[in-house]
């Protein structure tokens, strides 16, 4: 599998609102986080919902966000995180990693 993040690397949530069935929830899109690990290679639900399938696998990330860029309101401790699994497809580098590739 060729993973384009790993453990460390700062992405973004790509903004997107494509119709039907999406895996990336709504509210973690456009926020940025951390990847935490990469889970594996995995079809596409997003496809394989519709019985569509490329057959390529694709990496799935668990990717950890602070909970304070996620809920700005968010008022418990500082240090609080969220971590959810996302297709790579979905990721972008935030601009501090674009700068250095």
């Amino acid at each position: 599998m060729n993973a384009r993040f790993g453990p460390g690397d700062a992405v973004r949530v790509r903004v997107a609102y494509p119709p039907g069935h999406v895996r990336t929830p709504y509210y973690i899109r456009g926020r940025e986080g951390v990847v935490e690990r990469v889970c594996g290679a995995f079809r596409n639900p997003e496809e394989l919902a519709y019985g569509r399938s490329d057959g390529q696998p694709m990496a799935l990330y668990r990717v950890r966000f602070l909970q304070r860029d996620v809920w700005p309101d968010y008022a418990e401790g500082g240090g609080d995180t969220l971590d959810v699994e996302i297709y790579e497809h979905w990721l972008e580098p935030t601009a501090a990693r674009e700068s250095t590739e």
